[in-house]
């Protein structure tokens, strides 16, 4: 597997558990829950921008990364 397939593997992997965050957040009964449910759910989103940032380098530097 290329670098370019794993970092894309690994943006995958973090949009789930992105949602699966917000699902809990919002099935929750405890505000307190919701509220870190919520906050941990956008320090993901955070990170999947960054890597969302990181593919399209990837996809410029390197050519046959394109498309994956």
């Amino acid at each position: 597997m290329t670098v370019a397939s794993n970092v894309k593997q690994c943006l995958a992997n973090l949009k789930g558990i992105e949602a699966n965050l917000s699902s809990l957040a919002l099935r929750s009964q405890d505000n307190d829950t919701k509220r870190t449910l919520h906050e941990t759910m956008m320090t993901v989103n955070e990170i999947v921008t960054d890597l969302k940032k990181r593919v399209g380098e990837l996809e410029r530097e390197e050519f046959q990364y394109k498309g994956l």
